[in-house]
């Protein structure tokens, strides 16, 4: 029987990688254990920790990793002291991480520094800010690469990673877009007391090398969205660098019957309601990932996802109070677009386990190799 850790920081990472924990959960050759740190044990941003424990997965480890937004160094050094005191309690054979943040940069440093093998999900894709040096180095650390697409693959070869350690899955969390399980709109808008039938999604999320604009950034986002006429769910941001200027911002919202802030949306339910948004607007990944496989009109706000919104169908516009109200005016005249599906089918979990019970992948060699092109 193999032993996988799986690492999750955030709400994000943990809607990625959920169906394929979920999966391996179910399957006899595999025992499953959850490193629970970053913003799931932060109460200010919902306290996700309460989503991972309604799964009921067998073996979950909290630790608090927390330090201050400002100190993104120090928090990546307490999640390695803390993770690496875990892998020698529980010996996995494997360690999975996902996606660009610091807590996934800890998983791989700590594996690879331990001589065991660490899977990374979703390298080789471009975003821009901070993020992109975390994920290309997380790749680095990591020796098998579970990409979402053909592109992903051929950038991580670019980068000296061999071919034969990457397995092209797509975005796993598309498994759960698609899934028959996810709640009504009905039984979404009951929960959360959503009273207006009409709405979109914003989500506003700092950009860690503009940090000393982002209260001016927030303060213009804010100001579009209040002087148009239109209902919005407001997610809250991550907890990078220049989250707290996003947050305060967000307390003008609260005044205005037109808004519904949360701290954080149960994932699913979070899909149910955005995939019956008119259109999402703000920074967030979610609208150059998961809003085009809804068919959503998505305004892009900003530098933090540039290089991933590749799409025509995207309204790109800059951070100004005037740029953002132009976008809204555009937007308001889009119906809901055609579908695309750049980043898999829906059986990502599947195509994990199938790479998983193969013999060969835990052939590879422990000692990494750059390969030439």
């Amino acid at each position: 029987m193999k032993r996988i850790v799986f690492l999750t920081g955030t709400r994000a990472d943990f809607g990625k990688i959920k169906s394929l924990i979920t999966i391996l959960e179910l399957h006899p050759d595999f025992e499953v254990f959850v490193f629970v740190t970053g913003m799931h044990l932060q109460k200010e941003y919902g306290y996700t920790l309460i989503e991972i424990e309604r799964c009921q997965f067998g073996n979950v480890h909290t630790f608090y990793n927390h330090t201050h937004e400002a100190t993104m160094d120090l928090t990546l050094a307490k999640t390695i002291e803390g993770f690496s005191s875990y892998i020698k309690e529980c010996v996995p054979d494997m360690i999975v991480v996902h996606g660009d943040r610091v807590e996934a940069l800890a998983g791989a440093i700590t594996g690879s520094l331990n001589n065991i093998l660490v899977a990374h999900v979703e390298g080789g894709e471009v975003s821009g800010t901070i993020d992109e040096l975390i994920r290309h180095s997380t790749s680095k650390m990591s020796h098998i690469h579970f990409v979402s697409n053909d592109l992903a693959k051929s950038r991580l070869i670019q980068m000296g990673e061999l071919s034969e350690s990457i397995f092209t899955i797509g975005s796993p969390d598309v498994d759960t877009m698609f899934s028959p399980n996810l709640p009504s709109l009905e039984t979404a808008k009951e929960y959360y007391d959503i009273s207006f039938d009409d709405y979109s999604v914003a989500m506003f999320h700092p950009v860690t090398t503009e940090a000393e604009k982002m209260h001016e950034y927030a303060r213009d986002f804010v100001m579009a969205l209040l002087d148009d006429d239109r209902n919005y769910i407001v997610v809250y941001p991550n907890n990078d660098l220049g989250s707290r200027s996003i947050i305060e911002a967000f307390e003008s919202f609260k005044s205005s019957p037109r808004f519904r802030v949360f701290p954080s949306l149960r994932f699913e339910y979070f899909l149910t309601l955005l995939k019956n948004a008119a259109f999402i607007i703000g920074n967030s990944s979610a609208g150059v990932r998961e809003a085009p496989y809804y068919g959503l009109p998505i305004i892009n706000i900003g530098t933090r996802q540039q290089n991933r919104s590749v799409q025509s169908d995207i309204i790109n516009c800059g951070y100004g109070v005037d740029e953002i109200k132009k976008a809204l005016l555009e937007v308001g005249s889009r119906a809901k677009l055609e579908v695309r599906a750049d980043f898999g089918t829906g059986n990502s979990a599947a195509l994990f386990l199938e790479t998983l019970v193969n013999s060969q992948i835990w052939q590879l060699n422990h000692q990494k190799q750059f390969r030439d092109i």
